[in-house]
């Protein structure tokens, strides 16, 4: 019976990991792949909605289904998502049009919002303490491994297949996640039947969907200034102060307040928005900078990642085994430390640096960070119940995103005004810009066609100044970096709670 039980444990656990699998590698994957449906479908000036579109959707419905999980059940939403995600994936897969293509996001978006959270959540609930903390490692590894493989997966798909499987392989992991669930699964009555908060939803989501229009069209569609970027921070503004008000006066709000009165919570949310905000740079530039700089294509310069991918998924099984035998705050002092250690590396960087060099670089700062995809999650649902654990959990989500989302825009600005300053000042005095060459987007100028027609000097000068804005970029980056570990100091002493013969030990120190 004990052997039956772990064999359908095993099952539920398979499908959880691949929905978290599928849902949060898919913004990677098509990232790598929007060059190529960019020249299929057309709209090179609607493709960012592309990308928007998912994220907008998914960070809008993450809260939400996080407490609607809370009051109707686990089961239900997680199976709601992946549908939500399946049939958003076979609809992008068939789109003829950007437009139609923006859309079907949406609706994978939707699903995605409710997958991961979700499934973290429903980890918490069917282990008992003593196993949550290798549980946790193991459900943050696949998280930070999905964020990491989705690049090379999209880039292997883009040269050997066809665009559009990098949407139709979810169908099989997605189907068999939800055999696996459906049929293994079975949940307990435990949750609270409470007042939907509409109010809450209604600011909640066109907040959500202003701020996220406006870091992905500022500076690129629109100038920052323009009357439409300012009038959608604006409306960002007005909305998410209304949403705040709105809580106050729910009698089951979406997000509670008093949920941020805990410690423990509210540290651990904010270390996930400055850790995920300085993460995501180096997921980003690395690749950059091998394809820019050292010259690698664009399948090998995503294949540099996967240093970072082996220390991510280490770090994040240790600081999950840890976290049982000690605080959470001892176990994120150790790694983010380790993290900024990495973060300052990388800041390093130059035209002479080795590929060796980089690979350590990138093992050290995959250390560091992945304990936090672990750690952070088991830390925001310590505090609360069954009825509760929902909203924590989707919460933490929620502002991990937020913190990646607002980091590719804010460092993504300083990247691009330090590589035309420095591309100014190296071309300064010349009659005219080299045949190739644009102040605007450093990975048009350096594909392997662009460099082939450069000639070497002038090359080397924009290597040079590529190699300077990221290595920059990275110094910028310590800030938040260096933010979340200071909010680690801040956590409390709290640790997993272990149940033994019955009787409950804290092992709060």
């Amino acid at each position: 019976m004990v052997r039956t039980m772990e064999t359908k444990l095993g099952f539920v656990v398979a499908g959880l990991l691949l929905g978290i699998f599928i849902a949060s590698m898919d913004n990677t994957i098509v990232s790598t792949a929007m060059g190529t449906i960019v020249a299929e479908l057309g709209g090179l000036d609607k493709f960012v909605w592309v990308t928007s579109a998912y994220m907008v959707a998914e960070m809008a419905g993450m809260p939400i289904f996080g407490k609607l999980s809370d009051m109707y059940g686990r089961k239900r939403f997680f199976i709601f998502g992946l549908v939500m995600f399946l049939v958003g994936s076979i609809l992008c897969g068939m789109a003829q049009s950007i437009e139609q293509l923006s859309i079907f996001r949406a609706i994978q978006g939707i699903g995605g919002g409710a997958l991961v959270p979700i499934a973290f959540t429903i980890m918490f609930d069917i282990f008992p303490p003593e196993k949550r903390g290798k549980m946790g490692g193991l459900f943050g590894a696949v998280f930070g491994l999905s964020s990491i493989f989705g690049p090379l997966l999209g880039a292997y798909i883009t040269d050997y297949l066809n665009w559009r499987w990098a949407f139709y392989i979810n169908i099989p992991l997605g189907l068999l996640a939800f055999f696996l669930v459906i049929v293994y699964y079975r949940e307990s009555a435990k949750h609270s039947k409470q007042k939907i908060d509409w109010w809450g939803a209604f600011t909640l989501v066109p907040s959500i969907v202003c701020l996220m229009f406006a870091l992905e069209l500022g500076g690129n569609k629109y100038d920052w200034n323009s009357h439409i970027i300012i009038g959608l921070f604006s409306a960002f503004a007005v909305l998410f102060l209304a949403f705040l008000y709105v809580e106050t006066k729910a009698e089951e709000p979406i997000v509670s307040y008093q949920m941020f009165k805990k410690r423990l919570f509210a540290t651990s949310n904010l270390i996930g928005l400055c850790s995920g905000a300085a993460f995501i740079v180096a997921a980003v530039y690395i690749p950059i900078f091998i394809q820019g700089v050292l010259g690698g294509s664009a399948t090998n310069s995503g294949l540099v990642l996967l240093p970072m991918m082996l220390g991510t998924t280490v770090s994040a099984q240790l600081g999950g085994f840890l976290a049982s035998k000690m605080s959470y705050r001892n176990v994120m002092i150790i790694f983010t430390v380790i993290f900024v250690v990495g973060m300052y590396l990388l800041s390093t960087l130059s035209p002479d640096t080795t590929r060796l060099t980089v690979t350590m670089y990138m093992i050290i700062a995959g250390l560091g960070i992945g304990a936090s995809f672990s750690v952070l999650g088991m830390a925001a649902i310590h505090h609360f119940d069954e009825t509760q654990r929902g909203a924590a959990s989707s919460t933490n989500s929620f502002v991990r995103s937020l913190g990646m989302t607002l980091g590719i825009t804010i460092f993504g600005i300083i990247q691009r005004n330090l590589f035309t300053n420095k591309l100014a000042d190296a071309f300064h005095g010349m009659p005219q810009v080299p045949q190739g060459v644009t102040f605007k987007d450093p990975r048009a100028i350096l594909s392997p066609e662009a460099r082939s027609h450069i000639p070497k000097p002038v090359l080397e000068q924009i290597t040079a100044a590529l190699s300077s804005s990221i290595a920059h970029t990275f110094m910028w980056a310590l800030v938040p970096a260096v933010l979340a570990l200071v909010f680690v100091f801040l956590m409390g002493n709290e640790r997993l709670t272990i149940m033994r013969k019955d009787t409950q030990i804290s092992n709060s120190n």
